[in-house]
């Protein structure tokens, strides 16, 4: 044999056990790098998701909604797969009803792929809880400048303790998902101004946030100034570098002119309902004084860990949150990167938790309008420990290890809520299941095709029911939510003129609602069903009853029961409460509190019979203006008005400020006043005021007569 081969060592095969070992031996590939990384985050997360999905299931058998307004979405969503987005029903007008543009959005796709039903709650958890990881992650590498390693560490540890991120992930709503944009945008954009590393992919993904963040939710918009500010400060080398700053601009609005396309009002409905600007009773000082209410309850009670945030908050948090905030600008000092915009638009949006301030109520579902802006406390008591632990080593350095230690406190006090929130979760959506589930897939078998409901939860009902809605509130029925706003006796009124117009078609011929919440019986016909839970404080009363339609109340309290007038010589008539009458007459609210609307049925003194008619109540003075017609020179008037005064009273009625009559009402059941004045000229201003006590005022008639000698 050659020698070449004969000297030649046998060639060993290549055992298994040799690869594998290889394999570990060599550099993990970059997937395998992300993997590990966020195992740290991941394994919690799915232990989250497990405990909160499965305590769910274990409570309904069957996947379940937390709140409502979830379904809110999910019915949006399907309306996107089924080819008719921004309509809540096929057929109906476009409406800007969902809290987030967005969410529906995502989540269509997995409807279309056939998660229908309870079925879409798999993808909207998955995607929240998918949100919560990335979000802890997150919050880390914000805090990590400021803060340091083990402080950091600590605030990624401090989002996934925190309990209303699990039960917000697991009642299937944009919320976490939307605090992972607001994170997300203020930690790119701090690292595009302090990197100095600002690269075209950095500007795209800082621009594609600006857009994002508003559409998952309006308050957003702080997300787009931020990044705007970023970009401004800190301007791309690129020629033109600076202008790229008006796209997050734009940006920030870019929900508003969503709703200007899809609705043709920049208001959102969700906006028009909610907010206190814009509501007619909260204007000037009433304004003021509302919104410095909501931050009373916010920084005394709900930072503090009382009443409806007691459930995930420790008693008496509030000191540490803002000496959290006080320690960010302190680590922004101390440290020796340039860290000061980081620290400074992290502690503006901490603060920002006070936009919801500015709704009617921030209480509503377990608060979850406030917890978005959560993280960025986190981050300052992440700083907390931090200057907590510098201050101590600063005495003796071993004791540096107690910041880190400090941090594992506030983490474990705040898990300490975990148990509770989860049984709340999972109590929560079966009381929605047993209530406004139940009662929408009763509306489906029960009323018959055609039917209409009228709804004051639009959520569940609209996506079990398979009818048409009518929101009385407003949120997906276009138009409704002004009468909503104004009150009980304008949405009686609202409906008059619909009947009165001929378009009664509009109105529900069911309604499934709260009746304390609805506040007019007089529409509420024969009940047919209810669904009574006793043991969910997640809703809006314990029983939500299904009744028919009853309109026939509406126009009985058109026209003066006063016997004697032609009706069809009438000048002018003031429906009180009427929306569309009162801007007619310019009546003037005159300080009008929310809640002063009344509905009243009671009989026609004359005639027995039932009249039902919308008024205000708690009127100190009333004035408006009465129109005679084009062309129409003063005459003399008869004036009938309808009221209740609360005591005995001379009322005295002014014309253009000028003394024109009087009468004296008594309390007691309704009653109608006549009134002579000698010349009533085209838009005049006409006034009443009483002497003393208050009036409840419904209606107006004036007629062209002469009452001298009467």
């Amino acid at each position: 044999m050659p020698a070449t081969i004969r000297d030649a060592a046998p060639r060993a095969r290549p055992r298994r056990s040799d690869a594998v070992r290889a394999r570990f031996a060599s550099p993990p590939s970059r997937l395998a790098q992300a993997l590990l990384s966020l195992s740290p985050i991941g394994v919690p997360v799915v232990a989250l998701a497990w405990l909160a999905v499965g305590g769910i299931l274990d409570r309904l058998g069957h996947p379940g909604a937390a709140l409502d307004d979830s379904f809110i979405h999910f019915q949006y969503a399907r309306a996107i797969a089924e080819g008719h987005p921004f309509r809540y029903h096929a057929g109906e007008p476009h409406t800007m009803g969902a809290t987030s543009a967005l969410w529906p959005l995502l989540l269509a796709p997995f409807y279309l792929l056939g998660c229908t039903g309870l079925d879409i709650l798999w993808p909207a958890w998955a995607l929240s809880f998918l949100a919560l990881g990335f979000l802890a992650r997150e919050v880390y590498l914000l805090s990590r400048p400021l803060a340091g390693e083990h402080a950091a560490v600590g605030a990624a540890a401090m989002v996934l303790a925190f309990s209303p991120f699990t039960w917000c992930a697991g009642s299937g709503m944009e919320v976490v998902p939307f605090a992972f944009c607001l994170v997300r945008a203020v930690r790119r954009s701090s690292d595009w101004v302090e990197a100095g590393a600002r690269t075209p992919s950095l500007e795209r993904e800082l621009v594609a946030l600006a857009f994002l963040a508003p559409l998952m939710r309006p308050e957003g918009a702080l997300a787009s100034v931020v990044i705007a500010a970023a970009l401004v400060g800190a301007p791309s080398p690129r020629r033109g570098g600076r202008l790229v700053a008006l796209i997050p601009l734009f940006a920030a609005v870019a929900p508003q002119l969503l709703s200007a396309a899809v609705t043709g009002h920049l208001q959102s409905n969700t906006a028009q309902v909610k907010l206190l600007p814009g509501n007619p009773y909260y204007r000037g000082d009433a304004l003021v004084a509302a919104v410095r209410e909501n931050m009373h309850t916010l920084v005394h009670t709900l930072l503090q860990g009382e009443v409806w945030s007691a459930e995930f908050i420790p008693h008496g948090s509030m000191p540490f949150a803002f000496a959290g905030l006080a320690s960010l600008l302190w680590r922004a000092h101390a440290s020796r990167r340039p860290v000061l915009f980081r620290a400074v638009v992290t502690l503006a949006l901490a603060l920002a938790i006070a936009v919801p301030c500015f709704y009617v109520s921030f209480l509503w579902n377990r608060l979850r309008y406030l917890w978005p802006f959560a993280p960025f406390w986190l981050v300052g008591l992440a700083c907390l420990t931090r200057t907590f632990g510098d201050v101590l080593g600063a005495i003796r350095p071993r004791l540096r290890a107690v910041g880190p230690v400090a941090a594992g406190f506030i983490t474990a006090l705040l898990a300490m809520k975990l148990d509770g929130t989860l049984d709340d979760l999972a109590g929560s959506a079966s009381g929605i299941d047993r209530q406004q589930v139940a009662l929408g897939k009763w509306a489906r078998d029960a009323i018959p095709p055609g039917g209409r409901i009228g709804v004051n939860d639009t959520g569940a009902i609209a996506y079990f029911g398979e009818h048409p809605t009518f929101d009385v509130v407003g949120l997906t029925t276009e138009g409704e939510g002004r009468y909503w706003v104004a009150g009980a006796a304008s949405r009686f009124e609202h409906y008059e003129r619909l009947v009165l117009d001929g378009r009664a078609a509009q109105l529900p011929t069911h309604f499934i609602v709260y009746p304390e919440w609805m506040a007019l019986p007089q529409v509420l016909g024969t009940r047919l069903f209810d669904a009574t839970v006793t043991d969910s404080t997640i809703l809006g009363g314990q029983t939500m009853v299904a009744y028919e339609a009853n309109y026939s109340l509406l126009g009985t309290g058109e026209r003066p029961w006063t016997r004697g007038l032609d009706y069809a010589e009438l000048i002018d008539a003031v429906d009180v409460a009427d929306l569309e009458s009162e801007a007619q007459h310019q009546y003037a609210l005159l300080g009008a509190a929310d809640g002063d609307e009344v509905v009243t049925s009671a009989d026609d003194p004359l005639s027995g019979s039932v009249v039902a008619d919308g008024g205000r109540r708690e009127r100190a003075r009333e004035r408006f203006r009465v129109h005679l017609g084009v062309g129409a020179r003063a005459r003399a008037a008869l004036g009938i008005v309808r009221l209740e005064p609360s005591e005995p009273t001379r009322v005295d009625v002014l014309v253009d400020g000028a003394a024109a009559a009087s009468f004296v009402a008594f309390p007691g059941e309704w009653s109608e006043q006549a009134f002579a004045i000698a010349g009533l000229a085209d838009g005049a201003v006409v006034e009443l005021v009483p002497d003393t006590g208050r009036l409840t005022t419904y209606h107006y008639w004036f007629f062209p007569r002469d009452v001298d000698g009467r």
